[in-house]
């Protein structure tokens, strides 16, 4: 399975950072939400996987998927 991206905040150095499951290093580093959003959405579509949005006390607020959902019927 693919690991996910996340967009959680950065406490150490403010703004946000896109972070790849499993991975020490973030993929992205931005001031602002909306551009870490951005580039989570993007490597996600790349990686057919999904992204998890964090709200600033770092719980999940919303997901989406970019691959093959499992929660999809098909019909």
């Amino acid at each position: 399975m693919t690991k996910r991206y996340h967009v959680v905040p950065n406490s150490d150095r403010g703004g946000w950072d896109v972070m790849r499951e499993g991975a020490e290093r973030s993929s992205g580093h931005f001031d602002r939400k909306s551009e870490a959003m951005d580039r989570g959405r993007a490597l996600a579509r790349a990686n057919e996987t999904e992204l998890v949005e964090h709200g600033r006390d770092g719980k999940i607020q919303d997901s989406d998927s970019y691959g093959n959902d499992p929660r999809k019927t098909k019909g």
